[in-house]
């Protein structure tokens, strides 16, 4: 077992998991060049944050959505029958007109449009993630009162796709905690948990791919926020079985 039954209660009580060993090298340079090579293809204005569902092209991201240590850690979280929903990196660059660039306190499913609101995401460091260069945020147990009410962020800079942003009081801000990875690390945390991060104030990137997992039974009710995919999910079983069929289904892409 990945976790154990104190990570996994953690989980429950604080709606994250700190740093997991997925990746060792030479792995993790060949993941980063792979990444590196397509960032240079698609240019770093796409590759910010428009790198979504590139795992049916890309067989490297496909490589870590299905990790074994991943999808055991899934699975110990949300049962034996898990879909993949989608993949999305996160990149700040703390240089020219990007060094603003920030995610605003949010919960991930809010726009998702899914019955029920029912996800969890692990982030990977391709590269480092730490304070400097503007690691992930998370305010614990936030999670257990639900999906909230989100409004627009007046700060200029959000990478979130509809700039998106939920209230946050300064005694709930002061409770939060960084969690900072090393490459080849991964951390997880609900979809309805308040997170966020500030600018990259470093000259190192900060990439990150987020890795978005349901169980099979949740269900798409509403178009999700992300146009460039078209506002509907394209979920991939990954582990298990699916017999609920909510999303029809589809090949494994590789």
């Amino acid at each position: 077992m990945v976790l154990s039954t104190a990570q996994v209660e953690s989980n429950r009580r604080d709606g994250y998991i700190a740093a997991i060993d997925v990746i060792e090298e030479p792995k993790i340079s060949e993941y980063r060049q792979h990444f590196d090579e397509l960032e240079a293809r698609v240019g770093k204005e796409t590759a910010q944050i428009g790198v979504i569902d590139y795992h049916f092209e890309e067989e490297f991201i496909w490589d870590l959505a299905t990790n074994p240590t991943v999808l055991d850690t899934i699975e110990a979280l949300i049962g034996p029958n898990v879909l993949l929903l989608a993949t999305h990196f996160f990149n700040k660059y703390g240089e020219g007109k990007e060094a603003e660039a920030y995610v605003a306190w949010h919960q991930d499913v809010t726009f998702w449009g899914l019955d029920q609101p029912m996800a969890i995401t692990a982030w990977y460091a391709v590269d480092d993630s730490d304070v400097e260069n503007g690691c992930m945020q998370v305010i614990p147990s936030t999670h257990v009162s639900g999906v909230r009410e989100h409004g627009k962020a007046a700060q200029a800079g959000n990478l979130l796709s509809i700039n998106q942003e939920v209230g946050v009081s300064p005694e709930q801000a002061e409770t939060a905690v960084d969690l900072p990875l090393r490459a080849g690390q991964v951390s997880i945390h609900d979809g309805t948990l308040i997170h966020g991060s500030l600018p990259n104030r470093s000259d190192r990137r900060r990439c990150g791919l987020t890795l978005r997992y349901i169980p099979t039974w949740v269900r798409q009710a509403g178009e999700n926020s992300l146009a460039s995919i078209g506002g509907r999910w394209k979920p991939v079983l990954v582990r298990g079985v699916d017999a609920e069929k909510n999303f029809g289904e589809r090949e494994r892409p590789w």
